[in-house]
């Protein structure tokens, strides 16, 4: 059986895996863009707090998947819960960098007017600083989701949902029929996934960055 014809048979079930893929996808990057604007954001008046967490986060990015999934199992079981759970410490990182790089590179000269115009601190923040910084907050947000639409596959070790339960099942019995078909239609429908994520939020960012910060 040729691998068009294994996906058109089997299209439901690659449809339905994939559409869960999409969605611990999308669940673990919303989760890690609340925890890492949220921390750039506060810790903005202590630097070397926001250097800590900077160095925490970067470095949990060099946990191998595996093992992260590996060592979540005693605390949260197999599941949604792991896979969430992991796809959410991968994803904070690059989501905090760029919120405290946007939130850095505002214009000066433009708080200082806004500040002339009787703008407190907190409106400062949220009418102009921030949606200054969105284009680069934004750019961050994307970055994680491309990322862990591919370590999302890996969250099959643990029972996890999506696409991943294809490329391991293929996998798992290579040399025998349609494994190949089998885990290549994973791997195309997570290819498929990321591109069609990523052009989601070059529109997004095109509707929402402010006029005058577009390209």
């Amino acid at each position: 059986m040729s691998f068009v014809e294994y996906v058109d048979r089997n299209f439901d079930r690659i449809a339905f895996l994939t559409v869960q893929h999409v969605q611990v996808v999308l669940l673990s990057v919303a989760i890690a863009a609340v925890i890492g604007v949220g921390l750039g954001i506060a810790t903005e008046r202590t630097p070397r707090l926001r250097r800590v967490l900077l160095g925490i986060t970067g470095t949990l990015l060099t946990i191998p998947s595996f093992a992260l999934f590996g060592l979540l199992i005693p605390l949260l079981g197999l599941g949604l819960a792991p896979t969430v759970a992991a796809l959410t410490v991968y994803a904070v990182f690059p989501i905090l960098r760029n919120t405290v790089t946007g939130l850095q590179i505002v214009d000066p000269a433009v708080v200082d007017a806004s500040r002339g115009m009787g703008l407190g601190a907190g409106q400062r923040l949220w009418m102009v600083r921030l949606p200054l910084a969105w284009p680069v907050i934004l750019n961050g947000i994307r970055v994680a989701t491309i990322m862990v639409v591919a370590i999302a596959a890996i969250g099959a070790a643990v029972r996890g949902p999506g696409l991943g339960e294809l490329i391991f099942r293929g996998l798992s019995r290579i040399g025998g029929a349609n494994a190949f078909n089998e885990a290549m239609s994973g791997v195309a429908g997570v290819v498929l996934v990321a591109l069609v994520l990523d052009l989601v939020f070059v529109l997004i960012g095109r509707l929402t960055t402010p006029r005058g910060l577009h390209d």
